[in-house]
């Protein structure tokens, strides 16, 4: 058994903060939490090695329940022609002209870099969500070898879309199914499923049709799109006489397992269809502002009993700065320097878990007796004290990404005093941006 000794343990489970606490490690799990002085005691003889958070904070690993790990390679990549006025030219200019250019080398490249920027952030789990139109099948394969690499737990689902002709739609549906059976298989407990589709104006209903039935059969959810710009809804009421929510409850896609990120269009009713469906919503704040798609009620959608949770949309690696966003965002949004102290932190360290717990055997998100052991060591050094009540504020403004000296995932460090632990950082980064370049030479 591993303990982690002498550090300040805010478990995010009951607000609860342990001063010179300790975490005990059996295996993957979680097996003790107290004072360092007392758990030594109880479990001396079983002890067989020692990590030392003396001045340093110990927090549970973050989750990120909306991600994009191929968006790796948009980082600096020249768009040409005029910039994008709205949300489906940043589509055609920018994402769809990057996913149809990977090949399955650059989709396991793209999701390591991501991956290991991840967890040197301190996030120790991901939802993503994938796209590569002309090298479909294999990328899920790519990409589960890419996070175990790594060592990240992970979540995993191709896109499905019309947007590209039938083949390559039934090619990721065929993905998606024979992913989600191989995760069922192997059980695997670092790496999951679900099954991904694009947005709603991609899809058409022969495509909801086959999907739901497949959920149905596989007993899983649906990643998607929801409402995210303007369009999808214009383009449902147009083509179906329904809003996005009321067609896809038609198939019975609304269900406790979907993750319908965005949902920046969504209409009181669509909401409450949503809530009672016990959906998952996840807000992107980054990722909405950066497109300019419209505000996402929030605070509204949360009084209603709708589970809303937070993702970084491939937009950052660094969930805590996706938090300082969000607090900004809904107080500048609502004129409203109230707002967000208690919606924020109720997305990130209450609904992230349940959203993870409803995919995972073990509870992720809190340190707990019994959850997975994935955690974080911060080097933070408080300029005030940090207790049960303000401890928030500490994470919000005081701790970022580039604090984590320490990961661990499934109980094994993955990474130690900044370094990925096994992986050869120089010669990663270098093979990524060579493939980076060569991949914008194609475009």
């Amino acid at each position: 058994m591993r303990l982690i000794e002498n550090g300040l343990i805010i478990t995010l489970n009951q607000d609860q903060i342990i001063t010179d606490g300790g975490v005990v490690i059996a295996g993957k799990l979680i097996k003790d939490i107290g004072k360092s002085q007392d758990l030594k005691e109880n479990y001396d003889l079983e002890i067989t090695e020692v990590i030392d958070a003396r001045g340093k904070i110990v927090l549970p690993g973050m989750i990120n329940t909306h991600m994009h790990l191929y968006s790796t390679f948009a980082r600096g990549m020249a768009l040409e022609g005029n910039p994008p006025q709205n949300f489906i030219e940043i589509l055609e200019k920018l994402w769809w002209k990057l996913d149809k250019a990977l090949d399955l080398e650059d989709v396991y490249y793209s999701a390591l870099l991501a991956s290991i920027e991840a967890i040197k952030n301190g996030t120790t789990t991901i939802f993503d969500h994938h796209a590569s139109p002309n090298a479909v099948a294999g990328s899920l394969d790519m990409i589960s070898k890419a996070v175990n690499e790594v060592g990240i737990r992970a979540n995993l689902a191709y896109e499905v879309s019309d947007r590209d002709g039938r083949e390559i739609r039934e090619a990721g549906i065929l993905e998606n199914e024979r992913f989600i059976r191989l995760c069922q298989q192997q059980d695997n407990e670092l790496l999951t499923a679900s099954f991904g589709l694009h947005a709603s104006f991609t899809l058409e209903n022969e495509t909801l049709e086959k999907v739901s039935r497949l959920t149905k059969e596989l007993d899983t959810g649906v990643h998607i799109h929801l409402a995210e710009g303007l369009a999808d809804q214009e383009d449902s009421i147009e083509k179906y006489g329904l809003r996005v929510v009321e067609r896809l409850a038609e198939y019975g896609l609304c269900n406790e397992k979907m993750l319908a990120a965005h949902g920046v269009h969504l209409s009181p009713k669509e909401v409450e269809i949503l809530a009672k469906s016990n959906v998952n919503l996840i807000h992107n704040p980054e990722s909405n502002m950066s497109n300019a798609v419209g505000y996402t009620p929030i605070v509204e959608m949360l009084k209603k009993g709708l589970t809303v949770g937070l993702g970084t949309d491939g937009y950052t690696t660094d969930n805590f700065e996706s938090i300082k966003v969000a607090n900004l965002f809904h107080k500048h949004q609502l004129q409203n320097p109230s707002i967000a102290g208690v919606e924020v932190p109720q997305m990130v360290f209450k609904n992230n878990r349940q959203i993870a717990a409803k995919y995972l055997k073990h509870p992720v998100g809190s340190l707990e007796e019994g959850s997975y052991a994935d955690l974080i060591i911060v080097d933070y050094q408080p300029t005030t004290p940090i207790t049960e009540e303000n401890y928030y504020y500490h994470l919000l403004f005081g701790i970022s990404g580039g604090m984590v000296e320490l990961t661990m995932v499934n109980g094994q460090v993955v990474m130690q005093d900044r370094e990925i632990v096994g992986i050869d950082l120089q010669k990663i980064y270098q093979e990524g941006r060579s493939r980076a370049q060569r991949l914008w030479s194609r475009l």
